[in-house]
């Protein structure tokens, strides 16, 4: 297949009506603060995609989403990153819903709540801690105090893609059991019209400006009973379970986007027929070497394989794909000439969106060291 096909085909086949209407908008218009990029991606049924089919969702893969994540990263780089987050939050309520089915703690409101982000295309922004160093990706970044009408969040998360389009934000809470026996974590699901729910500038660079990064702040925001997910286990034991393979998750699908974005200039080079045969092939033999090893990982995902083992492996992808992209990305702006880069915002904005991977956490400098512990048959650990 040519170079982008299957991952177009993919999405095409997902859904269909986007890579059209990404296509016909204008790159830089895509990656602009105000871009019509999340509204075509909720137009075209996206936030559905990784809800199962049973609940009116696009049943996708994790393989099928690595794909489509990376076909709507050679669009608009902006898109792919913000809608990687709605899919991580989806993922996380997935997840909560298969552990509470399997330690018969649920009532069925997860899978109430992902139907409806399906059914009504709702774009869920992220609230978890993925962002603070040393902090799990379900560690709670706000505090809650609970009172007789539920619970009142306070904190801020910036930057929170998709922060200006959301209609949930999704926040890890920790809060008293109902057994009395101490706290639990709970996933909160805060509207985002709720009393006390503020947006404001944060991302001031004109990179992935599309993705609508800014800050939230939540004040003494009033989250009722119905919209608390509870967990019944404290934070540490069976969750960690689900953090590991929201990590997978958030690695592999990020690595996609990324990679997308490189994609868009390669495939400018390979395009271009005046740039020497050599070039243009090992451009390409690189960038399809590296989506093959992420695509390890989102086979790994899709046998149900998301524990430790996995985790090393998908940073490992993760750091390896950024080391590809800091040769290939280089060179093909090299190849394309002063000319094209003169010319057009386009080449220098794709080089930029390109090396965002590596400001992602867990940053491997603070991954070295449990890296090489856990190289010596120790437990992996998330610095």
């Amino acid at each position: 297949m040519r170079f982008l096909e299957r991952e177009r085909t993919t999405l095409a086949k997902l859904l269909p009506d986007l890579d059209p209407a990404l296509r016909e908008t204008p790159l830089m218009e895509l990656e602009r603060p105000g871009s019509p990029g999340v509204r075509l991606f909720r137009d075209s049924g996206g936030p559905g995609l990784l809800v199962p089919e049973s609940h009116q969702g696009r049943g996708a893969t994790a393989l099928d989403a690595l794909r489509v994540q990376r076909a709507i990263g050679s669009r608009s780089p902006s898109l792919a990153v913000a809608t990687t987050m709605h899919h991580f939050s989806v993922a996380t309520l997935v997840g909560l819903g298969h552990l509470g089915q399997v330690g018969g703690q649920t009532d069925g409101l997860e899978w109430m709540l992902i139907e409806g982000v399906a059914s009504t295309n709702r774009v869920i922004a992220s609230g978890f801690a993925e962002g603070r160093g040393g902090a799990g990706i379900l560690e709670p970044s706000m505090t809650a105090t609970v009172t007789e009408d539920g619970i009142r969040i306070n904190g801020v998360k910036r930057p929170c893609s998709l922060s200006r389009s959301m209609d949930v934000l999704t926040a890890g809470v920790m809060v008293p059991r109902e057994d009395g026996q101490g706290d639990e974590l709970a996933v909160a699901l805060v509207p985002a019209g709720s009393e006390g729910l503020s947006v404001s500038g944060f991302w001031s660079s004109a990179f992935l400006a599309g993705a609508e990064s800014e800050q939230v702040t939540l004040t003494d925001v009033l989250v009722p009973p119905e919209l608390l997910l509870r967990t019944a286990t404290s934070a540490g034991q069976r969750l960690d379970e689900l953090q590991t393979a929201g990590l997978v998750w958030f690695q592999a699908l990020m690595t996609g986007s990324y990679l997308g974005a490189a994609s868009a200039l390669v495939e400018r080079v390979l395009l271009n027929d005046r740039i020497p045969e050599h070039e243009r092939v090992r451009l390409f033999v690189e960038t399809e070497a590296a989506m093959a090893a992420a695509e390890g990982i989102a086979r790994r995902i899709d046998t149900g394989d998301l524990g430790e083992s996995a985790l090393s492996q998908a940073l490992c992808v993760r750091y390896g794909v950024q080391d590809t992209l800091g040769r290939i990305v280089p060179r093909a702006v090299e190849l394309l000439g002063g000319l094209n880069f003169m010319t057009s915002d386009e080449i220098g904005h794709l080089a930029a969106c390109a090396h965002g991977l590596s400001l992602h956490p867990p940053s491997r400098p603070r991954m070295t060291g449990p890296l090489a512990d856990y190289l010596a048959d120790r437990p992996l650990a998330i610095a």
